[in-house]
Parts: C-alpha cells; sequence; structure tokens
C-alpha cells in the first residue's frame, strides 16, 4: 500500500480516488470544503502540512488558471522523496498529420508540452501520461452543448475506466517514470462515431469540415506493460459489450 495524494479531483480525478483507495491510501487536494463518502479531502494544505508529505502524487487539474505556476508550486511543495505522474495531453501532437507516438518530436511548444519539461526539469520521478479525449458515462462524443462544426478524421479517444485501470497497473508495476500515450488502439473516424452516438442517444450530429489524419499510437503501453484496453473501440463505448 502506498499513501498517494490526489491534485485535481474532478471528472476523472474523483473516480480515480476512490478506485484506487480500495488499494492505497489516498487524500484528495481540494481549494474549497467538501465531503464525500469514500474520499478524504485536505483543504489548500500549506507548506509543510503532511499532505506533501505522501510517496506519489497524481496530478490532474485543468490547464487554466495559471496552470504552469501552480504546477511549479505543486512540484516544490511535495516531499523530495515523491514520485509524480503528470495526466497530460495528446494535444501535445497537434502541429502533426501522421501517425505519432512518445518518441516523436515535438517543435511547437503548447502549454501542456510546456508543463511537461516544467516538471521534467523540477523531479527525477515523473510518469507522463498523455490522455487521449476522454470519454465514458455521461460524456457522450459528439453530443456537446455549443460546438457544432467539427473535423473528420480518425478519432485518438481513451474511456475514463482504462485510465484508472491503466494507474492502478502502473502502480503494481512500480512504474515511476516515462511518456505514455493512454489512447483507445482503435481510430474509427469521428463521423462514424457521431453517427453511432446520434443514432442511440437521439441528438443532431454536428458538421464536419475539412479532415485531419493524426493517430496517436499507444503501441509502447501495450508492448512493453502489456495492458490489454477494456474499451478498445471508441464505437462501443458506450454499450455493454465494450
Amino acid at each position: 500500500m502506498s499513501t498517494i495524494g490526489l491534485i485535481g479531483c474532478g471528472w476523472l480525478g474523483k473516480p480515480l480516488a476512490k478506485s484506487l483507495s480500495r488499494e492505497h491510501q489516498v487524500e484528495c487536494f481540494t481549494r474549497k470544503a467538501q465531503e464525500e463518502n469514500g474520499l478524504e479531502y485536505i483543504l489548500n494544505p500549506e507548506c509543510h502540512h503532511p499532505f506533501w508529505e505522501k510517496e506519489i502524487f497524481i496530478i490532474a487539474i485543468s490547464t487554466r488558471d495559471n496552470y504552469l505556476s501552480t504546477l511549479e508550486a505543486i512540484a516544490q511543495k511535495c516531499s523530495a522523496s515523491a514520485s509524480l505522474i503528470l495526466m497530460s495531453s495528446t494535444s501535445v501532437y497537434k502541429e502533426f498529420e501522421c501517425e505519432v507516438n512518445e518518441e516523436t518530436l515535438i517543435t511547437q511548444k503548447s502549454i501542456q508540452a510546456q508543463a511537461e519539461a516544467l516538471m521534467l526539469a523540477q523531479r527525477e520521478k515523473v510518469l507522463i501520461l498523455r490522455l487521449g479525449g476522454l470519454m465514458g458515462e455521461e460524456r457522450i462524443s459528439g453530443r456537446w452543448k455549443s460546438v457544432s462544426r467539427f473535423t473528420d478524421g480518425p478519432v485518438n479517444y481513451i474511456h475514463q475506466d482504462d485510465v484508472i485501470a491503466i494507474v492502478q497497473m502502473m502502480l503494481r508495476k512500480n512504474v515511476k517514470e516515462g511518456i505514455y500515450n493512454l489512447v483507445a488502439p482503435k481510430h474509427p473516424l469521428r463521423s462514424q462515431v457521431y453517427l453511432n452516438n446520434s443514432k442511440t442517444f437521439g441528438f443532431e450530429p454536428g458538421k464536419l469540415e475539412g479532415t485531419s489524419v493524426r493517430i496517436v499510437s499507444s503501441a509502447k503501453l501495450t508492448n512493453e506493460l502489456k495492458y490489454a484496453f477494456i474499451h478498445p473501440d471508441p464505437l462501443a463505448f458506450w454499450t455493454s459489450n465494450s
């Protein structure tokens, strides 16, 4: 059992914390007082608070609100011996229109790429997980509130269940360093996913303009760590047989 500090208890962080708490001692950083069964929240812990003495910290915060300076402050507060897991994004590959993997040389420094570089410069034990488009449960691809025009092309999605299972696996296998893409191995066209979901959930699919051919490979994850995806096909993310 490890002691884990989870920073960012939102749509992904909250179920991740609940799942990890079955095997580990987990505390969640929060900026406002809140209570929930099964979770232990620590309200705005100061620099020398015991919260920062955890063995592992999982950072799953939004890129809004002074993201880089917030990450730097977190890195400085964490115990020197702690391992850090940064939930990053496949948006770091935005400049490419081809198949990409963890070895692809990124030249356009997005805020997410800057964040990865910052954490790697600040700490020795950093594990970076580049998440594809997060889906599952009420997050249904194509059913958006405001956006109505999209680019067609292969999707690079990841189901919430797989993110949680991958983090659990990495903790069990004591993976503390490296960069891994977390993307389902199948990449149907966005138009296929939208049309499929629009029929299932009863909404009008948005208009598709232009195409993209970017495919983010997760072969490193499956080859090195032998991970088998729970939901390999985005066309089946919202069905019981996925």
